[in-house]
């Protein structure tokens, strides 16, 4: 009969919380990485150098690195609804300003700001997560969640080629265009949140009393079981050895990430695509990544296992990047990112199961976006190296090196933090959604 309860009961949730988070998310990982596309275009207006966009789209991750821990904790505070609701206001306003970006001191003015107005959104996704599913399934649902980033690339990468066509309408380029128009949803998204998001399953009208009594029940055992050995004060998570682990493992793969969001499109342009041709063939590995995401994701909640789960998908993405530097035909590059794709896209939701496996309450927001936090400056570092190296070489190649070996080391890293991470739940077959 309970088995019965918790099946209905996830599948309810589910299906209310997982397509909604996923919009959301897709939203944000467009206005976060469609100054690649722009800088098609932007570049040559605005006269700027690979080393000055690679420096703009990764002082994003400084304005997010200092507001993300305080974001975090205030959401514990105040509510999913109300701040996940701001948060998306706030960036969607300064997204659209990015389209009257004058030169190089505003275009990193505008990219810090987006950051430090965007921060809190992810971890604060993340922790949102753990207050309404129980660990076991996790891994599953934030793989659901984190696919949007995939997705978005996919579908936002033609949309990006289409609105730089705009070029010269009511006289704005084309790039201004697309900061203005894929800014508007997140305004929109933002107030829907208020009125649609539920704060804590004690909360959920929506469910029916069996269920909400069920789950109320389970997630707090949870935070007992957690509580007796593992929790820790929001402050004494900042220097928790096992989170400064993982946000350094989650260094490497945030600079792979960025590295494909800000950078694929120039890598694929110098093959001599077109914009168009470049939004279509930047469709490929994402999709393809998506269904590795969740199948892999899903065989990590079954199992149990979440080391090798991070450490096998670090160590495919390095050598994605690897055989990227040195492709030569357009369809060996295609092939090559797809791979890089896969690898990222799946070491990241057995890593994020990982931190709430030992962490709950004020420690846990707290954990999670220190996690996210200095984990992100990988996606600072990895595009501005990429940009450095490109002035200075003409190639790519170095940069991508650059980044596989920062993939390998979050591999060696998760290895070493298995020696000290607590066993997994047991085992359970994922409730489909």
């Amino acid at each position: 009969m309970e088995q019965e309860i918790e099946r209905r009961t996830l599948r309810r949730i589910g299906w209310r919380i997982v397509p909604f988070i996923m919009l959301l998310y897709f939203i944000a990982y467009i206005d976060r990485v469609n100054i690649g596309f722009a800088a098609l275009t932007m570049k040559d207006d605005l006269g700027f150098t690979a080393s000055i966009l690679g420096m703009g789209a990764g002082i994003f991750f400084w304005g997010y690195f200092l507001c993300e821990v305080p974001s975090n904790i205030i959401l514990h505070k105040v509510g999913a609804r109300l701040w996940i609701a701001r948060v998306m206001v706030s960036w969607g306003l300064i997204s659209a300003a990015m389209a009257f970006v004058q030169g190089t001191t505003s275009f990193y003015v505008i990219r810090f700001l987006l950051g430090a107005a965007e921060a809190g959104f992810f971890p604060g996704i993340i922790l949102y997560l753990s207050y309404w599913f129980p660990a076991r399934h996790r891994a599953g649902v934030t793989a659901l969640f984190m696919a949007a980033a995939p997705i978005s690339t996919a579908l936002g990468s033609p949309v990006s080629a289409a609105l730089l066509e705009l070029n010269g309408l009511m006289g704005l380029h084309g790039w201004q265009w697309l900061f203005i128009i894929e800014a508007v949803p997140a305004l929109i998204l933002g107030v829907v949140v208020f009125f649609y998001m539920t704060d804590k399953p004690e909360q959920a009208t929506w469910l029916k009393d069996d269920e909400r009594a069920w789950l109320v029940g389970a997630m707090k055992a949870e935070q007992v079981g957690k509580g007796d050995s593992h929790d820790h004060g929001g402050l004494k998570a900042l220097a928790n050895p096992r989170v400064l682990a993982l946000a350094l493992v989650y260094f490497g793969t945030s600079a792979g990430l960025y590295t494909l969001g800000i950078w694929a499109p120039q890598i694929i342009k110098q093959m001599g695509a077109s914009s168009m041709t470049v939004g279509l063939l930047n469709t490929i590995p994402p999709s393809v990544s998506v269904l590795a995401m969740i199948w892999w994701s899903r065989h990590s909640d079954r199992t149990g296992e979440r080391t090798w789960h991070v450490v096998l998908a670090c160590l495919a993405a390095a050598i994605g990047l690897v055989i990227a530097s040195a492709a030569n035909t357009l369809v060996g590059l295609v092939a090559a990112l797809t791979l890089v794709n896969i690898g990222i896209s799946c070491a990241k939701p057995p890593l994020w199961s990982m931190p709430t496996m030992f962490l709950s309450g004020a420690a846990a927001a707290t954990g999670i976006a220190t996690i996210n936090s200095i984990g992100n400056l990988g996606g600072f570092v990895g595009p501005v190296v990429i940009g450095w190296i490109k002035d200075q070489s003409g190639s790519f190649a170095g940069g991508l090196w650059f980044v596989a070996a920062l993939l390998v080391l979050s591999a060696a890293l998760t290895l070493l933090l298995s020696r000290t991470q607590p066993r997994s739940a047991t085992p359970v077959r994922p409730v489909s959604l």
